[in-house]
């Protein structure tokens, strides 16, 4: 599939860290086979079948130090055999973890969407599994290409056929184009002609060995690499790759002036945090956190009410929504708030608990938390701006009302609690009493408010 990168990536193949021990390491060459269904990797055993194994016998690919050779657990009977690699960058292994999930994903999609399981796909079955991965396409223009790719008129297709549709729908007119301009060497692109590319369209301070390193990187066919020149499918590979993107590189990091105080800036928020669907019945669930936290978010919002058991609970009030612990997001906010940025995690708290059940969310929050929970000023002084998001990074704030004024922090006698008032302003003596009736914050959340 000529258009995909990372199958791509998975047919050039590379060298990875064959890992069985502590004491047995060893570099060993993997790559995809053009049949796009058998992996082939370098072995020292005497039979040449045991270098090949099917894509549809790898289960699952684990990223990070989760196997069970790595982490030295004795294997457990009836469980598949793990293989532990070790690529040579972080970046290289996030491509191969992202390549193996990307190319078992396809074969469960093409799996269920045979549906009598005879390796052929009629036109609906296609149909199905265009959309299971996330192509759209209007309905004639598949059939015309169907047709096209139905050499044997059997209503079906299988093999080499469903390649070819595949390769036809995804097939980009403007590629054809630029690599034409470019391929100025008999039908190739040579490194003097991807160079002018760079600097041309790519806008990019390059030289003439950063040419010769991208064809050597990126190009497939070994002989065509050997004589220093570049294929449209090697072209293409090299365009679906970060080297590739149009995006300036150097803003792929933070390069905006930080140290401004917080509310000089536009922060990522999210709605309703915990659900998943609808607000009226759908799921609650701590995954939502989860993908809104890796997508950048830095504001989430938790709806507290009091649960079962002494524990407060998080969901839609008064509907239909599923409910979830407010420990058990508060730990999931914990493991993924900093995956992908630094810069804080604002805890915005639509709070509808009871005292009691306060007291329980101020105890989760400081003993999950800890001290990334920002629970006084920044610095001795009492300031006179919010601190920046450079000075916060890898705090959580929470986002709510004071029960005392600031300046208590920096008194003499400065305690978590006040003197008893429960609301933000200074009530009349005559009022205090009634008004903690009315009150609906309890004393331990001001040392996080």
């Amino acid at each position: 599939m000529e258009g995909d990168a990372d199958l791509q990536f998975l047919l050039v193949g590379g060298d990875l860290l064959k890992v069985k021990s502590s004491s047995w390491k060893k570099t060993r060459f993997y790559k995809l086979q053009e049949d796009c269904q058998t992996m082939w990797h370098e072995s020292k055993k005497i039979f040449k079948s045991s270098q090949t194994f099917s894509i549809e016998d790898i289960s699952a690919v684990r990223a990070g130090r989760q196997s069970d050779g790595l982490r030295k657990n004795t294997e457990e009977p009836g469980r598949r055999k793990n293989v532990d690699l070790m690529a040579s960058s972080e970046e290289e292994a996030k491509q191969w973890v992202a390549s193996l999930e990307k190319i078992i994903w396809i074969f469960n999609c093409m799996r269920k969407a045979d549906k009598n399981s005879d390796a052929k796909l009629s036109q609906k079955e296609l149909k199905d599994f265009l959309h299971q991965i996330n192509i759209e396409v209007d309905d004639e223009y598949a059939e015309k290409l169907f047709q096209e790719c139905d050499k044997s008129n059997s209503g079906h297709l299988a093999g080499e056929e469903i390649e070819h549709f595949y390769n036809l729908l995804t097939h980009r007119q403007e590629i054809d184009t630029i690599y034409g301009e470019y391929a100025k060497t008999t039908g190739f692109m040579s490194a003097e002609n991807l160079l002018e590319f760079l600097i041309k369209e790519q806008r990019e301070d390059a030289t003439l060995a950063d040419a010769h390193r991208l064809i050597n990187k990126y190009e497939l066919d070994d002989e065509v690499k050997e004589k220093q020149l570049m294929t449209q499918d090697g072209f293409l590979m090299y365009l679906h790759m970060p080297e590739g993107l149009v995006l300036n590189p150097t803003h792929k990091a933070v390069h905006q002036d930080m140290s401004q105080p917080l509310n000089h800036y536009f922060i990522s928020s999210s709605h309703n945090t915990y659900l998943m669907e609808d607000q009226l019945k759908g799921p609650s669930n701590t995954e939502a956190y989860v993908r809104a936290l890796l997508k950048g978010c830095r504001c989430v919002e938790l709806d507290c009410w009091d649960g079962s058991d002494g524990e407060p609970v998080i969901y839609h009030g008064y509907t239909l929504t599923s409910k979830i612990l407010f420990k058990d997001t508060i730990k999931a906010i914990k493991e993924y708030a900093f995956k992908t940025s630094d810069y804080p995690v604002i805890l915005s708290l639509e709070n509808h608990c009871s005292v009691e059940q306060q007291r329980v969310m101020a105890q989760h929050m400081s003993s999950i938390l800890g001290s990334a929970l920002l629970t006084s000023p920044v610095g001795d002084q009492m300031p006179t701006h919010f601190p920046s998001p450079e000075e916060l990074k890898g705090r959580f704030l929470v986002k709510g009302k004071r029960l005392t004024k600031l300046e208590a922090c920096f008194g003499p006698e400065a305690t978590a609690v006040d003197d008893g008032s429960f609301t933000e302003e200074e009530d009349d003596e005559k009022e205090e009493e009634e008004e903690e009736k009315k009150a609906k914050v309890g004393e331990e959340e001001p040392t996080l408010l």
